[in-house]
């Protein structure tokens, strides 16, 4: 496995910037990521913050066992009671069969910085991973893609989520995810690895409830010996630990959300573009009603309102359900990362690109209750490239950098023209101004007589035109044709590396990489080394 670190000039000035270490950017966080004296002050800063250590490690022993964890995760669990101990963080929805590659690229980016931090601490550091159970959008985490030449297939599971419920309390139809499952093998093929895939995420289906037990149950079956702990911020037990988070939440509303807007103002007059909205009412909780999840803003009145009127509380009300009854509240993409940082000794939190842009928004936030956030470090980006594709890379003469960013399309074209000398357009070309020249004076002596007999001419040319562009047409065909195979070449790398035009991190599932690699494959990944300041790496298998 060799390893090979690239540029991604195509993401984001803001991702681009704050990997640069630029003051302004930084200027918007407590910590900078890429300095190792920041982790010690942040380590210093947790030492003297009070958590719920003893609850927690009691509700994650139940939580991971429930999902078939390994004895390192219990081992890790047991040393989160140590006073002393730390977590470098970072979450993600429960997609299915774990959702796109970037979602492995997050749990391997958080495992290696917790055995880092560690090794440089001298002290307990605990990879987590906080399952967002909470999200409501089923559509988003209900497909996966499949490569099928020449593009990507989506792949979805036929149930319909019938009112917006809590992804973690929403319960899978088994017999609609073993279809799913059937016909997503039946399109893999057969390697040594597929029956063991199939009897594994098959036995995995039949001990889960829910898509977030499913996504957890694979989850440790992939690192089962790497010391991962899961948490799902929907679960009750662990809503109970955060009843007094939520009522310092509800008291800060004007703080946080002021912050917040002020915050996204100022990064949109530097020029920087951050996916998040944000308005002064905002309360950034959400509530269940009926069953389901409700975003609640702030009157003027000073009353919590659904977005769409649907529900009317008091201040006092509100505060009254986080203290008796907090398994109804949930968090916004605002007050996640606070919650994550009062639940946990967060010594670092894993971000996706996109986070990180909206995290700048945040620091006010975590002001507002008199903490810190903590260094946001971004997730490794990776590219898997197999031997085939990297040797038809080099037949070609095509550097992975550029297939990776740009795709090989225009390689493509300027393949099939090389093979036709000279090239057909050029003698298309040659042909029309032949037929020009021999036709003018025909056309000159047509205009003398008769203007409308002149425009006879002019259509005439036209029509001549046309069937050379017709026969330059059907001979580029029958020469795609004739060298259909080595076309299908160019098609198979852009599947592979640049799938619908992006990286291939945010379309491909693990599922075929696993197939041919085996089941061990993420923790194979574990031991390449990586360079956190790189924006890409290219993974030789």
């Amino acid at each position: 496995m060799r390893i090979q670190p690239i540029a991604l000039p195509s993401q984001n000035k803001f991702i681009q910037h704050y990997r640069a270490q630029e003051q302004e950017l930084l200027n918007k966080f407590h910590y900078n990521p890429y300095n190792q004296e920041e982790y010690e002050k942040r380590a210093q800063e947790l030492d003297s913050r009070s958590f719920q250590r003893e609850e927690l490690a009691d509700h994650l022993q139940v939580i991971n066992k429930k999902w078939g964890a390994g004895e390192a995760t219990f081992t890790n669990i047991e040393r989160l009671r140590n006073p002393e101990s730390v977590v470098v963080v970072g979450g993600q929805q429960a997609g299915l069969l774990t959702g796109p590659l970037y979602t492995i690229h997050k749990m391997i980016s958080i495992i290696i910085m917790a055995k880092e931090q560690e090794e440089a601490l001298g002290r307990p550091v605990l990879p987590v991973f906080w399952i967002a159970g909470e999200d409501h959008d089923f559509d988003e985490i209900n497909h996966i893609y499949m490569p099928q030449s020449p593009r990507m297939k989506k792949h979805k599971i036929l149930q319909k989520q019938m009112k917006k419920e809590a992804i973690s309390e929403m319960e899978m139809d088994e017999e609609a995810i073993q279809s799913w499952l059937d016909r997503l093998f039946a399109g893999l093929h057969e390697s040594e690895y597929t029956n063991r895939l199939y009897d594994l995420f098959k036995s995995e289906l039949k001990e889960s409830t829910t898509f977030v037990d499913l996504f957890a149950r694979i989850t440790h079956s992939f690192f089962s010996e790497e010391g991962l702990v899961l948490i799902d911020a929907q679960n009750e037990d662990l809503r109970r630990l955060e009843s007094s988070y939520f009522q310092e939440m509800i008291k800060k509303q004007p703080e946080i959300s002021e912050g917040v807007v002020r915050s996204l103002h100022q990064t949109a007059q530097q020029g920087y573009a951050v996916n998040l909205e944000a308005e002064v009412d905002d309360g950034h909780l959400f509530y269940k009603w009926n069953g389901e999840r409700t975003l609640l803003m702030k009157d003027e009145e000073g009353y919590w309102r659904g977005k769409k009127d649907e529900v009317c509380l008091s201040e006092e009300e509100l505060m009254h359900i986080a203290e008796t009854a907090p398994h109804l509240l949930s968090n916004n993409v605002v007050t996640r990362p606070l919650m994550q940082d009062l639940v946990l000794p967060s010594l670092s939190f894993i971000a996706g690109p996109g986070e990180v842009g909206y995290w700048s928004a945040l620091k006010s936030v975590f002001e507002s209750l008199d903490i810190q956030m903590p260094p946001v470090m971004p997730r490794l980006s990776l590219t898997l490239l197999d031997r085939k594709n990297e040797k038809w890379l080099r037949r070609h003469l095509i550097d992975v950098e550029q297939a990776v960013n740009e795709g090989v399309t225009e390689d493509k074209s300027k393949w099939i023209a090389m093979q036709s000398y000279p090239p057909i357009e050029e003698l298309a070309d040659e042909v029309k101004r032949a037929i020009e020249r021999a036709h003018r004076p025909l056309k000159e002596k047509a205009h003398e007589i008769r203007d409308d007999i002149g425009q006879l001419a002019e259509k005439n040319l036209f029509h001549l035109f046309r069937d050379v562009e017709f026969l330059q047409e059907r001979m580029a065909q029958g020469l795609e044709e004739k060298h259909s195979r080595e076309l299908e070449v160019f098609d198979q790398i852009d599947l592979r590396l640049h799938p619908e035009g992006g990286l291939q991190e945010r379309i491909w599932n693990i599922l075929p990489f696993v197939n041919d690699y085996g089941p061990d494959l993420p923790k194979q990944l574990l031991c390449a080394q990586y360079d956190w300041k790189k924006a890409h790496h290219v993974i030789f298998m």
